[in-house]
């Protein structure tokens, strides 16, 4: 885990939270610091989706401890009997995320025992810490998913290139190796995880101009070849070195994966508009595509296992191509419509 904006934002959250509750004199302060602490949240929308259903089921279970507090007084197996109920509803109307701090909710207004100025205070120290949390998060450093997933890119792009362009030749210690594949995995866990959150805003929130609908068309093929990319890398460790190759297949292999990494990098490149308009160097990349798996296919003499093995990683390698090459394509016809739009405007 490593310090960022959301970790510093729960902080402010939990100080501002707290000095709201005690300049208007809630006691104990601590529960709505607990409250902000649950309500950070990693985009704008699910701030606003988080703070909504917050503040229906937190409502609804303060309604029912108040109700089974002034029954049952707080006895312990009440408690825990209410705990359940309320999880119940929580997960019957889709909310089950909200089960933490409603769960709070209801502890901390039935230990009031039914008196109702006790429990609102209650209440109102949850409000307190969930609206903190919300204007926090939405007003200072906002989550931007969008920003955070072209950040991410070449970031792992390089980790993934750096392991492709030594996985044939078998350079890089076992070790290292493995620190960098783990490095990856994450890395692109993460850059998942935001894509995730932009498409979710982008379809929520239905309020991005149509050059972000075909952006993000872009960005879901990016994603798409850097997995195509890892799962290069993970047949490579299952298949190619458990099957009988030559030198010159190594040779082949290693070219071949070269070829895919400048390509790949190329695009990349192309996205950001630092290569110049006429650069055109890796035009013939789908001839080249094809050339390959032609190559592997007519060339290589074995049978059994082994060739089975190096079908499956030159496939792979192909499909890899196959990606990119869309995302050549994708990546064109974006910036295209870039352009005829400014035009028009202009």
């Amino acid at each position: 885990m490593t310090f960022g904006a959301r970790m510093l934002k729960t902080g402010i959250a939990v100080t501002v939270s707290l000095y709201i509750s005690e300049l208007l004199g809630f006691t104990p302060s601590v529960i709505a610091a607990v409250a902000a602490i649950f309500a950070i949240q990693p985009s704008i929308y699910r701030s606003w989706r988080y703070f909504l259903e917050q503040l229906q089921t937190n409502t609804l279970g303060a309604v029912i401890a108040l109700i089974a507090g002034k029954a049952f007084s707080n006895e312990p197996i009440i408690i825990g009997l209410v705990c359940i109920l309320v999880i119940m509803i929580c997960l019957k109307i889709n909310m089950e995320e909200t089960v933490g701090l409603t769960l709070v909710t209801v502890i901390a207004v039935m230990e009031a025992s039914g008196q109702w100025h006790f429990a609102l205070n209650r209440f109102l120290q949850m409000l307190i810490g969930i609206s903190a949390a919300f204007l926090i998060n939405i007003l200072f450093i906002p989550p931007k998913p969008k920003v955070q997933f072209l950040t991410l890119i070449q970031s792992v792009f390089a980790k993934m290139s750096l392991l492709l362009r030594t996985a044939i030749s078998d350079e890089m210690k076992e070790a290292v190796s493995r620190e960098e594949k783990q490095g990856l995995e994450s890395a692109l866990q993460s850059l998942t995880d935001k894509y995730k959150l932009y498409e979710e805003e982008f379809k929520k929130l239905k309020r991005a101009a149509f050059s972000d609908s075909r952006s993000l068309i872009v960005y879901k093929q990016m994603l798409q070849t850097l997995h195509k990319g890892r799962e290069v890398l993970d047949t490579i460790d299952r298949h190619y070195f458990q099957s009988h190759r030559t030198p010159e297949w190594d040779a082949f292999f290693d070219s071949q994966l070269e070829i895919l990494m400048k390509y790949h990098e190329h695009i990349l490149l192309k996205f950001e508009q630092k290569l110049k308009s006429e650069s055109s160097e890796m035009d013939l990349m789908e001839e080249q595509n094809d050339q390959f798996l032609q190559t592997f296919m007519s060339q290589y003499t074995e049978t059994g296992e082994s060739m089975f093995r190096l079908s499956i990683v030159a496939a792979a390698m192909y499909d890899y191509g196959f990606q990119a090459i869309r995302l050549n394509k994708l990546v064109e016809h974006f910036h295209r419509g870039e352009e005829s739009r400014e035009n028009g405007q202009g």
